[in-house]
């Protein structure tokens, strides 16, 4: 994940073992292959299933149950737990519901979260940004502007200057819901059809550079605002979406 400095940031990745186990099994449940309720099958069968020791399946099993995915439950196995116990702070949880295919309701649900947090978290930065992370910001926001921009690119490079910006807040726990802003941008790119078009890499350059240039200036007030108007034309573009896959 990007770290904020001006590192690589990948929409997927390899896995090791214990990854790849974790993701299938967390898929299968939040897909519905493992219902809520239901009881896993045994380590035996999983570990036969995906090719792992146990020793491999129960570092997976602990990790879902951190994610509140499974609870074990003596003399019985391990169940699916029901969903108000999910996570969905966890960047994984968000990731495979967007895997799995999310509603309308869903996805602006993750759009009022930002909402909430990533303008105020701007209005920090205004405060507390020291001048390398501004200079940071307005390097990632000047990249959104490169006319070679394909549609996984831009959501590279948006994701990159928000990740940024929630570092620049000097808020430790603003830096800790990086996930959630990853997997709501990469969620919107994979929800996108629209070429990255001149206009509308013009368009996102000129957004973003209006929350640097408030932060800059010290405009707690301003940063928010641009901030709140940049999630609210994401959240456009991605009701455009449902519509036009509805229409």
């Amino acid at each position: 994940m990007y770290n904020g400095l001006l590192g690589p940031v990948t929409i997927t990745g390899s896995r090791t073992s214990h990854g790849q186990v974790v993701d299938e099994i967390g898929t299968a449940i939040i897909s519905g292959e493992f219902p809520v309720g239901s009881v896993l099958p045994g380590d035996l069968e999983l570990a036969q299933r995906f090719h792992v020791s146990r020793t491999v399946l129960r570092e997976a099993m602990k990790t879902l149950a951190a994610k509140g995915l499974v609870v074990p439950k003596a003399r019985i196995g391990t169940r699916v737990t029901d969903r108000q116990f999910w996570n969905m702070f966890d960047g994984d949880v968000l990731t495979w519901h967007f895997e799995c295919g999310v509603s309308e309701e869903f996805l602006l649900s993750l759009y009022e979260i930002r909402l909430a947090f990533e303008p105020a978290a701007a209005a920090l930065a205004a405060e507390k940004a020291t001048p390398e992370a501004i200079d940071i910001l307005r390097r990632l926001a000047e990249d959104l502007g490169n006319p070679d921009h394909t549609t996984e690119s831009l959501a590279i490079a948006d994701l990159r200057f928000h990740m940024a910006l929630a570092n620049a807040s000097g808020n430790p726990f603003m830096r800790t819901l990086g996930s959630l802003i990853k997997a709501a941008l990469v969620g919107a790119f994979k929800l996108s059809s629209t070429p990255a078009d001149r206009m509308r890499v013009s368009d996102v350059k000129a957004s973003h550079m209006a929350i640097v240039a408030a932060i800059e200036t010290r405009d707690a007030a301003g940063a928010r605002a641009a901030m709140e108007k940049v999630i609210l034309v994401g959240r456009d573009r991605a009701q455009a979406s449902f519509a036009a896959q509805r229409g």
